[in-house]
């Protein structure tokens, strides 16, 4: 008796060769607008110390308490597949002195994302992210620019959001808040969902987050942070505004706005669209000046933001996931052994003169190996059988409108060239 089929882990997918060239696209097009505003790749280890989310992301948080893969390795330390890029980034930027003497770092990451999560629509447990993160400046113009270059990678892949923005104060301003914030809970807490319930002492801020219709109202009663900002946050958030404006860029303040992630402060901000339902985010950011010390790094201000390859695939116009489908120039049909060998040889020379080919292997007949090449939506097919060795002369044909010609290997060679 055979065994049983072993399948993936709940919340785990594979991403087939036919639903790979999205992601291919919006990798392509991130490399190029990160190149353009001066951003270079890093790459940090997907297994880190449990340590470094722990205390960058917060122990209060449902990512750090509820939703990490945490395990102990051979030498008995403490690791954890990493939920998010950010602190392992300032992590790197700390270890490897990137801080001295060379102004603003600005990095780029794209990678898997690892978090024990409820199964729900369009969120899965490994998760695709590409980011972007500038560590050195505090100016309410880097702000900005993150947000336009985030904006510019959306717009160029021709998907329509929409950008919410917001203060979420700083470490001064903030404690303050949140004292008075957890005593207007109170006042809700009977009205509010268990997850609300738990979060109104653990982590405030996250009861923004529910999106449980009966908890909408109550949540409409609680104090917003934008009124209680201190003088400097408040003309922080001021001058982003102004830098938006400046750049044409659309904006919707929304004061209930906040981030999951404790390491936050001042400006924050979501990219959002229509047709994705309640999980609508589709990229995050915001300013997260002191990571670094928290990590025991120097004082660092940074920014950064990131977005979800998972859900972007979601919302990719049609004629973008097709520029990305891998289709052969040349599909290379044969029939018998030597016009097999010779078919080999032929696409030896071509790929080296940087020509897509595909060989079949399976052995069919011609009119099977034609049908294939159809599906595949080959460019060419060449034909090579007895006659064709005998003459030295193939039969090349047009796919888009079925024009066949005869041509040497020579010439088959400058037709691709060219």
């Amino acid at each position: 008796m055979s065994e049983s089929l072993i399948r993936n882990l709940p919340g785990m997918r594979d991403l087939l060769p036919e639903d790979i060239a999205g992601w291919q696209v919006i990798e392509d097009y991130a490399r190029r607008i990160f190149r353009v505003y001066g951003y270079s790749e890093i790459r940090t280890p997907i297994i880190e110390p449990t340590e470094l989310f722990a205390r960058g992301i917060g122990g209060d948080t449902d990512i750090v308490g509820k939703e990490m893969y945490t395990f102990r390795d051979k030498s008995d330390r403490s690791v954890t597949l990493r939920p998010e890029a950010t602190a392992s980034v300032v992590r790197a930027y700390i270890q490897n002195s990137m801080h001295r003497g060379k102004g603003v770092a600005k990095l780029c990451y794209s990678g898997p994302m690892f978090r024990y999560e409820k199964k729900q629509s369009a969120r899965w447990r490994q998760f695709y992210q590409i980011g972007a993160e500038a560590l050195g400046s505090e100016h309410p113009a880097l702000d900005a620019e993150m947000i336009e270059m985030a904006l510019g990678l959306l717009e160029s892949l021709g998907v329509k959001s929409k950008l919410l923005i917001n203060s979420v104060g700083c470490r001064q301003c903030r404690p303050k808040y949140i004292s008075f914030l957890r005593r207007a809970l109170q006042q809700e807490l009977s009205k509010l969902c268990e997850d609300c319930r738990r979060r109104a002492n653990t982590n405030s801020l996250r009861v923004f987050d529910c999106k449980i219709e009966g908890c909408q109202a109550s949540i409409g009663n609680l104090p917003v942070i934008t009124d209680n900002l201190c003088a400097e946050c408040s003309e922080h958030f001021s001058m982003v505004q102004t830098h938006l404006n400046n750049a044409g860029i659309v904006f919707e303040i929304v004061p209930r706005l906040v981030r999951g992630l404790d390491y936050y402060v001042r400006t924050a901000f979501e990219m959002v669209s229509d047709d994705l339902g309640s999980q609508d985010a589709l990229v995050g950011g915001g300013r997260y000046d002191g990571l670094s010390e928290v990590l025991g790094g120097p004082p660092v201000q940074a920014i950064g933001f990131a977005v979800g390859v998972d859900r972007l695939t979601m919302v990719l116009p049609l004629e973008q996931r097709e520029t990305g489908n891998w289709k052969p120039e040349l599909f290379l049909a044969y029939k018998g052994e030597a016009a097999f060998n010779k078919a080999l040889y032929i696409a030896r020379k071509l790929r080296r003169k940087h020509c897509t080919c595909y060989l079949d292997f399976s052995e069919g007949s011609l009119k099977s190996q034609m049908r294939l090449a159809n599906k595949i939506d080959a460019a060419h097919v060449l034909i090579i059988g007895e006659d064709e060795l005998q003459r030295g002369r193939f039969t090349i044909k047009k796919m888009q409108d079925s024009s066949q010609w005869e041509v040497s290997l020579p010439e088959l060679i400058s037709y691709f060239k060219s």
